[in-house]
């Protein structure tokens, strides 16, 4: 019998190698490509200033005792915030903004309206993970931020 397969040489195990890492090269390059392209970008300019009160804020916003539940239903977002006891809350200045927890190109402001003890607003979201980010002033002057996590079906 003769043996017609061709031998494997030191040219073709340089061919293989070259695509099998060309293949991880490429892939790498891909995803870190998008996951730069899509990150929104800082959250504060400067990390340490923002520490500095970082713990009086939070000690304040404990101290307002608030709870914050979102949903989504025919077409309209709900973002009710209670106190303590359970009761609604209605704040002197609530800004939010609703987006992807992973880019920001579907980011949107909807305009909260208080009624009947929860803060609706009309926002067409599809199927998924989205985030409210919110930033609200209690009556008393006291800043409260929160990030909502909303599950859309």
């Amino acid at each position: 019998m003769t043996d017609t397969a061709k031998p494997f040489t030191g040219r073709k195990f340089l061919f293989i190698m070259i695509a099998a890492f060309g293949v991880i090269i490429t892939v790498n390059l891909t995803l870190a490509f998008n996951a730069v392209r899509t990150f929104p970008g800082v959250e504060t300019k400067n990390s340490y200033v923002a520490s500095q009160s970082f713990d009086a804020r939070r000690t304040a916003q404990s101290a307002l005792g608030w709870s914050i539940h979102a949903d989504a239903q025919d077409g309209m977002v709900h973002l009710a915030i209670t106190d303590k006891a359970g009761k609604p809350v209605r704040v002197a200045k609530l800004d939010a903004t609703l987006g992807r927890a992973t880019h920001v190109k579907d980011d949107q402001a909807p305009e909260f309206v208080f009624r009947n003890g929860v803060y609706e607003a009309p926002a067409t979201l599809g199927a998924g993970n989205w985030n409210i980010r919110m930033k609200a002033i209690a009556a008393d002057g006291t800043p409260f931020e929160q990030r909502v996590i909303l599950h859309v079906k």
